[in-house]
């Protein structure tokens, strides 16, 4: 993969990236993952984990590590670039425009048009992520004890992140010293 096609793939990307960086997922693996043999889908779900606990915004780093992945610094350069470059120019034509045409009726159910397609692309990118985070009776048992704390008990997130990694380093250590025996 060259630089120009990293350039036009995450160009793409962002210029269907709407609603943030959950929706980054399942973009990624149309276009990067099922239509390349540089990265597989693995990966790309493990960079966004990665990006989620990074600070900054999620797509960007997700987009970087790809990038990364698939040229070094400069493959992370250009994907970080493109995918902001649609937004960025977005911004840029329709700042003048908006307040003019934000009250309209036909721009409002526009926008909600869209927050049901990001929705579901959203959704889509949960159950990508569960498929491959909730493996063995372990990480189901972590995800119950988040999804409780997070959304039962209201627990800071940063406390379920916290415990989820304690919780992991404990489960690793016991399984290597059980696969030692």
């Amino acid at each position: 993969m060259d630089m120009y096609c990293i350039f036009k793939r995450f160009f793409k990307i962002g210029a269907l990236l709407l609603g943030g960086g959950y929706v980054i997922l399942p973009l990624l693996k149309a276009e990067i993952a099922d239509k390349f043999d540089e990265i597989a889908e693995d990966d790309i779900c493990e960079y966004y984990a990665i990006s989620q606990c990074m600070p900054g915004i999620i797509a960007i780093n997700t987009a970087g590590l790809v990038g990364h992945k698939l040229m070094g610094t400069k493959g992370a350069i250009c994907a970080v670039t493109a995918l902001i470059l649609p937004a960025f120019t977005a911004i840029i034509l329709l700042a003048s425009f908006l307040t003019n045409i934000a009250n309209l009726t036909i721009v409002q159910k526009a926008f909600a048009g869209i927050g049901i397609g990001v929705l579901a692309l959203v959704f889509q990118a949960i159950n990508e992520m569960r498929e491959k985070s909730i493996v063995d009776k372990y990480s189901l048992i972590v995800f119950l004890c988040a999804f409780i704390c997070l959304f039962g008990l209201k627990i800071s997130p940063a406390f379920v992140i916290i415990a989820g990694i304690i919780f992991g380093i404990i489960t690793g250590f016991y399984k290597a010293k059980a696969g030692k025996k």
